[in-house]
């Protein structure tokens, strides 16, 4: 089970992104784990729940909020989740990370605002997410993007290529993000 480990694989831990182990409750029934409990005192209140099923090579992101945190953890499968810290003031200011989750060893990775982050999936997988603010009222107007193969991310992604969706493909580079933000911003 060494292989299959849920954990960080490469970069840095990120000021305020937590990985959250779950212990699961078996018996001959069947199992049973708590997925999210308050009293983690991470950075998110979740107001929404998705689940999402991809297909293998699938890579969604990058995403950047700016107001929102996120809550992810695979249930099935498998997947790679990349992070770029974007945020002004933090401790860890464009420092990465890359994270390995199994759904055989469930684990929950919690994740403020202005961290930059995508998923790659290398198999079919399975995963739920929780975001502190609807995408009802976020929509398009706080889903910036950066192409997830753009060299200045530094994050180390175990594939050359991923299925995407267009929009993704159309992504900018960090520096064309950067500028979008700073424009939008005025910083």
């Amino acid at each position: 089970m060494t292989n299959s480990l849920s954990r960080l694989i490469a970069g840095h831990p990120l000021e305020g992104a937590e990985l959250h182990r779950i212990a699961a409750r078996k018996d001959r029934r069947g199992s049973f784990a708590e997925i999210f409990q308050e009293h983690w005192g991470s950075c998110i209140a979740p107001v929404q729940w998705s689940f999402v099923r991809s297909e293998p090579e699938v890579l969604r992101g990058m995403h950047l909020h700016l107001r929102h945190d996120e809550y992810f953890c695979c249930l099935e499968g498998k997947v790679f989740l990349g992070l770029r810290d974007l945020r002004g003031t933090s401790p860890t200011r464009d420092q990465c990370s890359l994270y390995e989750l199994h759904g055989e060893d469930p684990a929950a990775l919690t994740f403020p605002r202005g961290i930059l982050h995508g998923w790659f999936f290398p198999e079919r997988s399975l995963h739920i997410q929780a975001v502190s603010e609807a995408y009802c009222d976020y929509g398009g107007d706080d889903n910036w993007g950066c192409h997830w193969a753009d060299p200045e991310l530094e994050i180390p992604w175990p594939q050359t290529h991923a299925i995407l969706s267009d929009s993704a493909a159309n992504f900018p580079t960090l520096q064309g993000l950067r500028a979008s933000l700073s424009d939008a911003t005025g910083s």
